[in-house]
């Protein structure tokens, strides 16, 4: 429903319709958080603390945190607000931007830049999703419906943050200028791959880019980039740690454990939850009974936001804010990005099994990121089919040229599997290393003939 005289527009989102007030700026408290304890004051003698004590003793309770008022009146807070925490936004689904809007303007070079990684980051993902079902590589899982979420972010931040991704972010490398050949050699495994093929595909990882590897448990990163960040804050660095997870990871314990750590600790860390409606086949209805995951933020002590992660500008302009606040006043930020997943989660997954059909259409002719950046980029007269149209054949053409080397490359040899985790190796894994030699060359039918020994 689309009230314009009012300027409200209100969207379904899973977990209920949201209003998404059209505010053209990022509306964060910016109270020090300092404020809401009470300021320690000083007696001549503990008879006149005992006193002053005794005085505010039917008002106030002196506990460890701050002086909480008392109250007669016995009240349970809520389980939830009546009203939804709005959703951050500066893009009409038309292109149009919202008035009155004071978004920082990007200039014409990023956001092609942006919009060309965009359709990058979009046909990678159809030729190794493909490469995938043909079996040449083992898996493989796309970024579809959720493209602006990452690249978007990563164009706010600096190349000193330390990235530490789920496995849904490769926009973020591209953003960094990791290569087609780079992403191409890693999903194949071969000796080019920087994790010398012991990873699964899509588990990326550069320390040139600050950009740590992927791990495939869910929400481990989360604690990591608290820890990061604090290094970072102890180094006395101009820079933050930056981490991203789905919905799926805020039921893992480690996301609470790492938002109370941050906010402890006041460690310099931004926290992006890409909110795709969807954990796998876990609805975000049967995963929490909160009003998302914004909400979760506040409970530990944490500035948060809630915006459209399908409008690059809005995703650019908090991200950028958040990293600011973060940085400068040493504090984690929360980031909650309302998108959708479009593609199946993996190509191990079915998702029409679980949603429908039409609801996966919708979002993907309706709501699609791509479609409406777009729309902005061509009525600032920035982009024409014809430039669209060319990237996208380049792309395809580089994307295809780095598969076929990849794919003839060399796999990393057996030692690879024993090294880089000890700086002398051990007797127990030379003994290892050895009995796995022996073992493939008895039976070379079982094991792969292109892996050297």
């Amino acid at each position: 429903m689309i009230r314009t005289s009012l300027g409200l527009l209100s969207r379904d989102f899973p977990g209920g319709g949201g209003g998404a007030r059209q505010n053209a700026s990022v509306l964060l408290s910016s109270s020090n958080r300092s404020a809401l304890l009470s300021p320690t004051r000083r007696f001549e003698s503990p008879e006149a603390a005992r006193l002053h004590e005794d005085e505010n003793d039917a008002q106030e309770l002196d506990f460890p945190g701050g002086r909480v008022p008392f109250t007669s009146e016995m009240k349970f807070i809520a389980e939830s607000s009546e009203k939804r925490v709005s959703c951050f936004r500066i893009l009409h689904e038309n292109g149009e931007t919202i008035k009155p809007t004071n978004f920082k303007q990007l200039s014409k070079d990023v956001s092609m830049k942006m919009y060309k990684d965009m359709i990058t980051l979009q046909t990678m993902d159809t030729i190794f999703f493909e490469a995938q079902r043909q079996g040449r590589i083992s898996f493989y899982l796309t970024s579809a419906g959720e493209e602006a979420v990452t690249i978007a972010s990563a164009a706010a931040l600096h190349s000193d943050d330390v990235v530490l991704a789920q496995y849904r972010e490769p926009g973020v490398l591209l953003w960094r200028g990791f290569g087609l050949q780079e992403f191409a050699d890693q999903v194949f495994g071969n000796r080019s791959d920087y994790g010398k093929g012991r990873q699964m595909p899509i588990h990326y990882g550069s320390n040139l880019l600050n950009f740590l590897t992927i791990s495939s448990p869910i929400g481990t990163q989360l604690p990591h980039a608290v820890g990061v960040a604090y290094s970072l804050k102890m180094d006395r660095k101009d820079a933050c740690a930056v981490t991203y997870f789905g919905d799926g990871g805020t039921s893992e314990g480690d996301f609470h454990a790492a938002l109370n750590f941050a906010a402890v600790l006041g460690a310099p860390v931004v926290f992006i939850c890409r909110n795709n409606g969807w954990a796998i086949s876990t609805s975000i209805q049967e995963q929490f009974r909160s009003d998302g995951v914004v909400v979760k933020g506040q409970a530990y002590g944490v500035r948060s936001i809630r915006i459209d992660g399908n409008d690059a500008l809005a995703v650019y302009s908090a991200t950028r804010r958040a990293r600011e606040m973060a940085v400068a006043e040493q504090m984690p930020v929360l980031i909650e990005a309302l998108t959708y997943r479009v593609g199946h989660h993996s190509t191990s997954d079915d998702s029409t099994k679980y949603r429908g059909v039409d609801e996966i259409e919708y979002w993907k002719t309706k709501r699609s990121p791509m479609d409406r950046f777009a729309r902005w980029l061509r009525n600032n007269g920035w982009l024409s089919e014809e430039d669209e149209s060319m990237h996208r054949s380049t792309v395809k053409k580089q994307l295809l040229q780095a598969i076929q080397k990849a794919e003839k490359a060399e796999k990393a040899p057996v030692s690879a599997l024993f090294s880089d985790v000890y700086d002398h190796i051990p007797s127990n894994l030379h003994e290892q290393e050895q009995v796995l030699r022996q073992t493939m060359k008895r039976y070379p039918q079982d094991y792969p003939s292109d892996v050297p020994l």
